[in-house]
């Protein structure tokens, strides 16, 4: 059976209705026999011939989502009653398909910076090339940024998706919250100092002269001018605050200049370790949770299932007494009400995790630029060259030469017709004369990992 699959098939109707996820060897039996045919080869799944949806018996699924900053974990179980020899009912959960979903935000706030370090530039230079417009322009409500916006978006449309393959009757997904106002100085804060800060009633220059001793982070000189240094630079996304500030004579900080920490101290690890300690932890990841988490569930929300919130603890709580390890797809997974005193538990994994990593669909830039921002070559005005775009999924059948054969994965397009093709062997160029469309391109590269962690001691027929 072609294609990346998961521990599960989705199955369609014979009119395209989703119905109970099977197992793999199910479906090549009914591929073998004529019974189905293949709808999608990523995620594999199959839509049948000769049922329709009023002639299947449909439980239905929960999909089962804990958001995250770098990835967001997501699930499809299935619940059921089972009773014990002792008579004792309890509700077992079964892991059907498990998703690990990457996110570029990352990706696009770098983008973002350097389109914004163009357009600086080119006013600097006077090369405007529109009217300056005002700084108070107002923002419509609800409002975020493109990185934050791209991990609600991609989210939701990952979850539109699995209920257009399954049966999903409700929606569970883990909404947190982080105090990072206590998160910046590791303790509990309270009454005058939680309202005003840690830093009520001083500068930030006279905190890190105490904080630091009055000495040089990177070489402890002291009784020397020092300057206020970054540990990650304003050029590669570093903030203004204090936990990312600290004192550097004159000498190492020209020597540091632009040059992140880690890589400045890489000669140095032992300083390195004691710098990283006394800092502050980053709550970039925080503060993208608590900037997005009421927006996901209002988008979820929009897709006509049932919405449940619940809280990490409770997630926490779950997993730790199944005895399972923390990742993004087992913490979705432990979403949810569970009644351990009762008997509830997990009993079955996904053996594998379908990641899909967000790509995008290109860039709308009609010149690729150099350094500075100049136009180095011009880019083609269409993205379809001989019935195929970059990122689609393609078979490729080679006839003679050091690549001859049969493969399998992504293409990057070009005009003169060798498209460039990319499989686990290698990468080389083929003629699209011998290229077969397998599936177009969604935005997302896939590829398959095993679940890290164990699967629970409890097992059932």
């Amino acid at each position: 059976m072609g294609g990346i699959g998961a521990s599960r098939v989705f199955v369609l109707s014979k009119e395209g209705q989703p119905l109970m996820p099977c197992h793999p060897a199910r479906a090549r039996e009914l591929l073998r026999k004529g019974r189905a045919v293949v709808a999608r080869q990523v995620p594999f799944t199959i839509r049948l011939r000769d049922r329709t949806l009023a002639e299947s018996e449909v439980d239905g699924v929960q999909l089962r989502i804990d958001p995250g900053s770098k990835g967001t974990g997501l699930a499809l179980t299935d619940e059921k009653k089972e009773t014990d020899e002792c008579g004792v009912t309890a509700t077992v959960r079964r892991g059907l398909v498990s998703i690990e979903l990457q996110h570029r935000g990352d990706q696009i706030h770098m983008c973002m910076q350097q389109r914004a370090g163009y357009r600086n530039r080119r006013r600097s230079a006077n090369c405007r090339y529109r009217q300056p417009r005002s700084d108070n322009r107002t923002r419509p409500a609800g409002w975020l940024p493109p990185s934050l916006r791209h991990r609600v978006d991609t989210t939701v449309s990952l979850a539109t998706r699995l209920c257009r393959y399954a049966p999903v009757t409700e929606i569970h997904i883990e909404r947190v919250a982080f105090d990072t106002h206590s998160m910046i100085t590791g303790r509990p804060l309270t009454g005058a100092e939680y309202q005003q800060g840690t830093l009520a009633g001083t500068e930030a220059r006279a905190y890190l002269h105490a904080k630091w001793n009055r000495a040089c982070a990177y070489c402890d000189a002291t009784g020397v001018p020092l300057n206020i240094d970054h540990l990650r630079p304003r050029s590669r996304g570093g903030s203004n605050r204090v936990s990312n500030l600290v004192l550097a004579c004159v000498p190492c900080n020209q020597a540091k200049g632009s040059t992140p920490v880690d890589v400045f101290l890489a000669d140095r690890p032992d300083r390195l370790a004691k710098i990283l300690q006394q800092v502050r932890t980053p709550l970039h990841d925080a503060a993208v949770m608590n900037a997005t988490r009421w927006r996901l569930t209002a988008a979820l929300e929009t897709l006509g299932r049932p919405v449940h919130t619940w809280s990490g603890s409770r997630t926490k709580w779950n997993r730790t007494a199944m005895g399972l390890n923390k990742t993004h797809t087992v913490d979705a997974l432990s979403v949810g009400r569970l009644n351990h005193e009762d008997g509830d538990a997990i009993v079955r994994l996904p053996e594998l995790v379908l990641v899909a990593k967000a790509t995008g669909r290109g860039s709308y830039a009609r010149t690729t630029p150099d350094r500075f921002g100049f136009p180095r070559l011009r880019r083609a005005r269409v993205k379809q060259h001989f019935g195929y775009v970059t990122g689609d999924l393609v078979r490729a059948t080679v006839p003679s030469g050091k690549w001859t054969g049969t493969w399998t994965g992504r293409i990057s397009v070009r005009a003169r017709g060798q498209h460039s093709l990319t499989t686990p062997a290698g990468r080389f160029n083929v003629s699209h004369w011998n290229l077969r469309l397998v599936q177009r391109g969604d935005g997302y590269g896939y590829s398959t990992r095993p679940e890290l962690a164990p699967q629970p001691f409890r097992k059932t027929g």
